[in-house]
C-alpha cells in the first residue's frame, strides 16, 4: 500500500485480551514508532492539542528528534488526546491498509488501559464515569445537584473545583429528576399512520445523556419518528461506556456491551431498527463495541441494526419520503458537525436533514469543538478546550451571532461549550449567544412539535 492510496480506511481489533497488550516496554516502543512518523509528517498540527505538544516536545530535544526525549515527556500528549479520532478519520496518510499501520487514538487508548489496569487512573475520573449512578443520584436531588453545579453559584462551585477539579468555569450538564424513559412513557406522541414511513418500527436507545442530562433530545426525537408514522419505544439498558472507554477501563466498557446488547437484541428479534440520538453513544455501539468485542455475535448484529438518529431521519427522506409539515426556522442554522458524528463515516447527516426544512439556510462548522468529553471540563485543560474550540466559537458567532438563527450540535456537551467560547468572543454589552440545541429539536420545531419543559 503506497502513500495515497484509494482503499478506504480500515481499524483492526483491540486485542486487549491479550498478553502483552498492557506491556509497559511494548507501549513505548509502539508510542517512539508512532511519534517518529507523526514528527515526520505533521499534518495533524492544527486538530486537538496532542500534537502541538508532541511537537514541541520534539524540537525543544537536544538533537530535535526523538532519540533524545524521555518518555516521561509523553504523558501530557497522551493526556490531550480526546479520542475524537479526527486525525485517523481526515488527515493521516498511514492509517491501516498502509504498511505504518498507525491508529494514534487506539494507541493512546492502549496507554491508558495499562495506566487503568495498574490503578493509576485517577478517583475523580473513576467516579465521573459513573454515569448511571450519577444520573440516578444526582436526579433524585436535580433542585439541589443543579443549583450547586451553576456557574452563577460561585461558592458552591469553587468547593467543587477543589474537591474535583472540574474548573469552576465550565458549562457542567444539568440533572432532570424524570429521566427520559419515564417521560417517554407518559408523553408518547400518536403515531400518524397517513406518513409515508407509517410501518417502521424503531427503539430510542436512551443514551446516559438523553436520559438523565437533557431528556429533550429523547422527547423531540420520538415526537419527530411519531409524526413521520415510526412507531417508537425508548429504552435504557445502561450507558455506552464512553465515559469508560476515555480512561481506559476497556474491561469496563466490554461488560457494558454485553449488557445492552442482549437486551437490546430482544427488539431486534421482533423488526425494530434501533436509533442512538447521541453520536458518541452511536459510535460506541456501531464501531468501537465491534472492536473491543470482534467475535461476540450480538454485539456485531446490533452494531447492523443501530443508526444515528440523523441518519435514521435521513434515510426516511430518502427512501419514503417525509411527513408533511415541515416550517422554516428564521435567521438560519449554524450547524456544528461532532467530531464523533464524522468519525460514525455516514457522512454529514446532520446537515442533510436539517437541509430538508424549507427556506432554513445552513452553516456548517466541521472543526472539533475542543471540548473532548470530560477532559474540557477540568481545571487543568478547560482553558485549552476553549482555545481548541475558538476556530468553532469565532464561525457559529458570525453565523447567527447578529440573529435569531439557530445554533445547533449533535453533541450536547460540545454545543454548551461552543456557547462558552462564544460568550469570550462576543462584543462587551452584546446579547448572550442562544444556547445550542440538538438538531433533531430544530427539526421538531419545524414541525411544531415542542416538548413539555419539565
Amino acid at each position: 500500500m503506497s502513500e495515497g492510496g484509494l482503499k478506504a480506511p480500515v481499524r483492526h481489533p483491540l486485542d486487549w485480551q491479550r498478553d502483552d497488550f498492557h506491556d509497559p516496554g511494548l507501549i513505548d516502543a509502539e508510542l517512539r514508532r508512532v511519534f517518529d512518523i507523526c514528527h515526520g509528517c505533521r499534518r495533524c498540527f492544527n486538530l486537538c492539542d496532542s500534537f502541538p505538544r508532541l511537537f514541541d516536545l520534539i524540537d525543544e530535544a537536544e538533537s530535535g528528534e526523538l532519540d533524545t526525549v524521555d518518555s516521561a515527556g509523553f504523558v501530557p500528549v497522551i493526556e490531550a488526546c480526546t479520542l475524537c479520532d479526527m486525525c485517523f478519520m481526515t488527515k493521516c496518510p498511514y492509517v491501516p491498509p498502509h504498511e505504518f499501520n498507525l491508529d494514534f487514538p487506539h494507541l493512546m487508548l492502549r496507554y491508558r488501559a495499562a495506566e487503568f489496569r495498574k490503578g493509576k487512573t485517577g478517583f475523580v475520573a473513576r467516579q465521573i464515569a459513573e454515569t448511571d449512578r450519577n444520573g440516578r443520584l444526582a436526579g433524585a436531588l436535580a433542585g439541589l445537584a443543579n443549583w450547586a453545579t451553576r456557574r452563577s453559584s460561585r461558592l458552591s462551585r469553587w468547593l467543587i473545583e477543589k474537591l474535583t477539579a472540574i474548573d469552576h468555569a465550565a458549562e457542567v450538564p444539568a440533572f432532570h429528576r424524570h429521566p427520559l424513559v419515564e417521560r417517554a412513557a407518559k408523553e408518547a406522541a400518536p403515531v400518524n399512520r397517513e406518513a409515508p414511513a407509517f410501518g417502521r418500527k424503531a427503539v430510542l436507545y436512551a443514551t446516559c445523556f438523553a436520559n438523565y442530562n437533557d431528556p429533550a433530545i429523547g422527547l423531540a426525537a420520538g415526537a419527530v419518528l411519531a409524526r413521520n408514522g415510526v412507531e417508537c419505544d425508548v429504552v435504557y439498558p445502561g450507558c455506552c461506556g464512553m465515559p469508560k472507554l476515555e480512561h481506559g477501563d476497556i474491561e469496563g466498557v466490554a461488560a457494558q456491551a454485553r449488557r445492552v446488547a442482549e437486551e437490546l437484541g430482544r427488539w431486534i428479534d421482533r423488526g425494530y431498527d434501533i436509533i442512538a440520538p447521541v453520536p458518541s453513544c452511536a459510535l460506541m455501539l456501531k464501531f468501537e463495541w465491534p472492536l473491543i468485542l470482534p467475535d461476540d455475535a450480538a454485539v456485531k448484529r446490533l452494531s447492523a441494526a443501530t443508526s444515528d438518529i440523523t441518519e435514521y431521519i435521513v434515510d426516511i427522506a430518502r427512501n419514503e419520503g417525509l411527513a408533511a409539515g415541515l416550517g422554516p426556522i428564521k435567521g438560519g442554522i449554524a450547524f456544528h458537525l461532532a467530531c464523533h458524528a464524522r468519525a460514525q463515516n455516514m457522512g454529514a447527516r446532520g446537515a442533510e436533514m436539517l437541509r430538508l426544512i424549507p427556506q432554513t439556510p445552513v452553516t456548517v462548522i466541521e472543526r472539533c469543538s475542543g471540548h473532548g468529553g470530560s477532559w474540557g471540563m477540568m481545571k487543568d485543560n478547560f482553558d485549552v478546550a476553549l482555545r481548541v474550540g475558538k476556530p468553532v466559537a469565532r464561525k457559529a458567532l458570525a453565523a447567527v451571532g447578529a440573529s435569531s438563527g439557530r445554533l445547533a450540535s449533535e453533541c450536547p456537551l460540545a454545543g454548551a461549550h461552543i456557547v462558552q467560547g462564544m460568550e469570550k468572543l462576543a462584543p462587551e454589552g452584546g446579547s448572550a449567544p442562544l444556547p445550542a440545541r440538538h438538531p433533531i429539536e430544530i427539526l421538531a420545531e419545524a414541525y411544531g412539535l415542542q416538548p413539555q419543559q419539565e
